[in-house]
Order: C-alpha cells, then sequence, then structure tokens
C-alpha cells in the first residue's frame, strides 16, 4: 500500500503534481461523439457551446476496423477546436484491448495539453487504475504535460462494483465513476437487454383487493448500485455519474432515470443523442424555486450554526449543508449559462 505521505507525489520525475482538489467545473452532461467520422467532427466546434463536456469516444459503438481513424479523428478534432471552458475528455478501449496502448499513448503524445479527462472502461479494481495511473505519469513527463490528466472509471462489471471503494481511492487523479448499466448487466446475467432504465417486469404488486386487477409499479434496477457508487465517489471526494439511456425515442423515460440519479447524489449523465442534452441541462440544473429557498437558509443562518424558522419550517446545520450543495451548483451553472443566471438571480 502507498504511505499517505506519497500519495500526492507524481509517479514519474517531470510529471505534474497530482490535483488535491478536482477542478470545479459544470459537467452536467459529458456529449459522446463517434471521432471517425468526418461530419461529426465538423460539429463539434458548434457542439463546444453547448455542451458541459464533449466526449470522443474510442471503445464500444465504434467498429473494430474504424479503430485507429477514431484516434486519429479525435486527435485532429482536439487540436482544432476551441473549447473553451468546455471539458475535452476521451474514452479509451479497454486496457485488455489489442487499441488501448496506442489510444493512451498517441493521444497524450499528441493533446495531452488539452485532454482533461480519459474515461476507462470495465475497470475490475484498483490495480487497473494503478496501471494507467503511472504510464499517463511517463508520458506527461516525457511530453512536458503541464498539468495532470485524471481518470474516470466506468463501473460496468460485477468485480468492479464490489471492488468499488478501493476503485474511488486508487489515485489522485481518480475524477469520479460513471455507471455502465449494459455491460454491468451482462456481467451479473441480469435478463434485460435494455441500455439503462427500469422494467416493466421489475415490479412490485399492490395488494389484493377483491377481483379488482391489481396495479403494478415498475421499479429501478439500478437504484442499488447508484447508491453505492454515489457513497464511494463522496468518501473518496470524487464525482458520480449516471451513464447511458439507451433509448433515444423515449425522452420522459430518460429524464426520469436522470433525475432518479441526480436525486441520489449524481451530478450528470452521459448524452449519447442530441436530444439528451436539453434533458441533461434540465435535469442536472437546480431548480429555480429549490435556489430561491436555498438562497434563504443561507442567508438566515450565515454560519451555518443554530436553528431558525423559514415558511414554517424548521432550518438547521444539516439543512443549511443541503442548501448550500445547492446554491453552490447554481454558482457553477449560472457562470456557463447566462440564461438560468438570470432566473437564478446569482
Amino acid at each position: 500500500m502507498k504511505l499517505p505521505r506519497n500519495f500526492f507525489k507524481p509517479l514519474a520525475i517531470g510529471a505534474p503534481a497530482p490535483y488535491r482538489e478536482l477542478p470545479v467545473r459544470l459537467e452536467r452532461m459529458i456529449h459522446f461523439v463517434p471521432p471517425h467520422l468526418e461530419k461529426i467532427r465538423a460539429k463539434v466546434p458548434d457542439l463546444a457551446g453547448q455542451v458541459d463536456v464533449v466526449l470522443g469516444n474510442l471503445e464500444d459503438a465504434i467498429p473494430i476496423d474504424a479503430k485507429e481513424a477514431a484516434r486519429s479523428g479525435f486527435i485532429e478534432l482536439a487540436k482544432a477546436v476551441n473549447f473553451g471552458t468546455t471539458g475535452l475528455w476521451t474514452r479509451i478501449n479497454a486496457l485488455n484491448s489489442p487499441w488501448a496502448l496506442d489510444d493512451i499513448r498517441e493521444i497524450v503524445g499528441a493533446v495531452g495539453d488539452k485532454l482533461d479527462v480519459i474515461m476507462l472502461p470495465k475497470v475490475d479494481g484498483p490495480w487497473d487504475i494503478h496501471y494507467l495511473d503511472q504510464l499517463l505519469a511517463q508520458l506527461e513527463a516525457k511530453h512536458s504535460v503541464s498539468k495532470p490528466i485524471l481518470i474516470h472509471a466506468i463501473l460496468e462489471t460485477a468485480e468492479g462494483v464490489k471492488n468499488v471503494e478501493a476503485i474511488a481511492a486508487a489515485s489522485p487523479r481518480m475524477h469520479g465513476m460513471s455507471l455502465g448499466p449494459a455491460d454491468l448487466a451482462a456481467s451479473r446475467a441480469m435478463k434485460t437487454t435494455r441500455v439503462g432504465g427500469g422494467h416493466p417486469d421489475y415490479k412490485v404488486l399492490a395488494d389484493p383487493d377483491g377481483d379488482a386487477p391489481r396495479v403494478g409499479y415498475q421499479q429501478d434496477l439500478w437504484h442499488y448500485t447508484v447508491g453505492k457508487m454515489v457513497d464511494a465517489c463522496a468518501a473518496s471526494g470524487i464525482k458520480p455519474f449516471y451513464g447511458p439511456f439507451g433509448d433515444f425515442s423515449d425522452g420522459a423515460a430518460c429524464e426520469s432515470q436522470f433525475r432518479n440519479a441526480f436525486l441520489q447524489g449524481c451530478v450528470g449523465a452521459w448524452s449519447l443523442h442530441p436530444s439528451q442534452i436539453d434533458i441533461a441541462k434540465r435535469v442536472f440544473s437546480p431548480d429555480p424555486g429549490e435556489v430561491a429557498f436555498a438562497v434563504k437558509i443561507l442567508d438566515a443562518m450565515p454560519d451555518g450554526a443554530g436553528a431558525v424558522m423559514i415558511d414554517g419550517k424548521m432550518q438547521d446545520d444539516a439543512t443549511w449543508k443541503q442548501a448550500k450543495v445547492i446554491v453552490d451548483l447554481a454558482r457553477i451553472v449560472a457562470d456557463k449559462d447566462k440564461d438560468l443566471a438570470a432566473v437564478y438571480g446569482l
């Protein structure tokens, strides 16, 4: 085990020092783009102004014969676009694939100073993070990268869920985690082909009422795993995200799943289709009414001590902390989204 005094030391001579606190950035949606498609790359300059994170996807959904084109396409768009305050991420191929090493080497060498986060799929345990951590330090030193590239793990194997706390604490490079429901369902032998969301057969029944038909209520297949991931991330000071919702035709179900994750503590979700961008903005931006009430709490209790009554409801240290979470998030949102800044009055 690495000694605490060495945890924040660079893992290679000449590599940048790890962050002690994560950079404060708005990440309501991680928008996936397939960089091997030239027509998609051409849209990225406009897209960068609409989303919080642009992610060049190199893994699943990229055909095998397009892997190298996706890698070179991502490097091309990273060089060509000024992303401003929008994050630039890539999801590399899994570490057990024949493409992962070249993904890491070539991308860090070419655009390491523009890259914010590498998303690592199918993380089974802290050993996967340790490998990437050491390799990134060596490449950062070799290519004189000035800031550390962060790691975002996808929780999509049963082994990964079992080791989630160790993964979250594996490195100061850890940015956060996303739930990967499709691969996780396969890993667990769950009987669903859906990519995220509920299932009509996963439900509880209302009590019998004579001969009347019994009403069934669909339940959330992912509630337990999201809660476990959120706890692991919160304990380690990193960020939890919901992952993909695959039914682009069902915006209402997508919004419901995103909102469940938001209420449980997730800070964002993946957007795989342009229609999901506005859903993520709507869900992961605090409600204006809640922001206004939270401001009342902070104004009434500037130091968070004691207890006060506001609109007939008791507020104390615990609700002050809840209010601060909401107002802090609203300020970050307002810095990027001028329309919401006006609504929030911040």
